[in-house]
């Protein structure tokens, strides 16, 4: 009886699909099965790959299929989309699942460890309660500011919202300073929240020599460290800076053809977190080298003689993101290129 050497799954909250294909190619067998059905299946087959598109639960399954013997593989979603044959349905999308795994030059996304998906979600939810406690700010703002009561942008402009909301002499109407009540205090809230999780961030950096190496480097702060070592794979999957680089969204978008290179505006299709932190400290670079004074000669005078500081704080984010890499891979402090030259 012909065996499958891959299996293509179709992840889905309830009703998973199971493709299975030979080594030539040929179907072995199409399964339709419950949640609780996934693994008891898989535990029944032989050792093989189990090719799954890189989704939010993909992750999980693939620790869980991995602990049963098998290979876990997870593809992009857009890697798939090309193999799915004229139709689209759950049974396609895991035929097309099984044959974009078995291509020898597709690329797989690397199964995060528990560990790092709970520091990722220790990291968002302050990420989240900065969004919202901003949100929250700019809401009592504007509704206080329909009444005449207005202040600054800034936390100096919040603490004298407080102040006239207490201050019994500012003229609002009584409802509308009962609800802005609730709005300080739900700001009060996030921010004691924030401030607990920033504690909590800090005393695991302590604990991290990664995190503080990675702060040795210009315009890499905390919050820069601590998203590369809970976002980034193992830098080894890279063969090089670039390729972390472009697996960040740093590298130019192609559009080449007949033996010319055409290249467009940063592709921004990789790891969001990582690299707005990156051009955000390459950007105070920048703000403090043009405030206090650059190098003479140096690689950022000259790139900034030529391009404005947008653009070259893309551009020093890319140098900072191989200079990362580098670092990571082995396991060195980091050199100044201009102190090394």
């Amino acid at each position: 009886m012909t065996t499958a050497t891959i299996i293509g799954l179709d992840l889905a909250k309830n009703v998973f699909h199971a493709h299975g294909a030979s080594e030539a190619g040929a179907v072995v067998f199409r399964k339709k099965l419950s949640r609780s059905q996934v693994l008891p299946f898989l535990s029944e087959q032989p050792k093989c790959i189990v090719a799954m598109e890189a989704c939010a639960t993909a992750h999980g399954w693939a620790r869980e299929i991995e602990r049963l013997g098998h290979s876990p593989r997870l593809i992009p979603p857009q890697y798939v989309k090309p193999y799915v044959k004229r139709q689209k349905n759950d049974m396609a999308d895991a035929e097309a699942i099984a044959e974009a795994g078995s291509r020898p030059t597709m690329r797989f996304v690397e199964p995060k460890p528990e560990d790092q998906q709970i520091s990722a979600m220790a990291y968002r939810t302050r990420q989240m309660f900065i969004g919202q406690r901003t949100q929250t700010i700019n809401a009592l703002r504007s509704h206080l500011a329909e009444h005449g009561v207005i202040a600054a942008t800034n936390m100096c402009g919040l603490k004298k919202l407080s102040a006239m909301i207490e201050d019994e002499t500012v003229s609002m109407p009584c409802k509308v300073r009962e609800l802005a009540h609730v709005y300080v205090d739900h700001i009060a809230q996030l921010t004691a929240q924030i401030a607990e999780m920033t504690g909590e961030m800090r005393e695991m950096a302590k604990k991290s020599a990664v995190v503080k190496r990675l702060q040795t480097v210009p315009g890499v702060g905390l919050q820069t460290a601590m998203a590369v070592e809970t976002f980034a794979p193992d830098p080894g999957c890279f063969s090089r800076g670039r390729d972390f680089s472009a697996w960040l969204g740093l590298v130019p978008r192609q559009n080449s053809t007949g033996g010319k290179s055409r290249l467009g505006k940063v592709s921004e299709m990789g790891q969001v977190d990582i690299r707005s932190h990156l051009i955000r400290g390459a950007m105070s670079v920048i703000s403090a080298a043009t405030r206090f004074g650059i190098k003479k000669g140096s690689w950022l005078e000259r790139l900034l003689a030529r391009k404005p500081k947008l653009v070259a704080a893309v551009t020093l984010a890319n140098r900072m993101a191989r200079a990362i890499w580098a670092m990571l891979t082995k396991n060195e402090d980091y050199k100044n290129p201009e102190a090394v030259a």
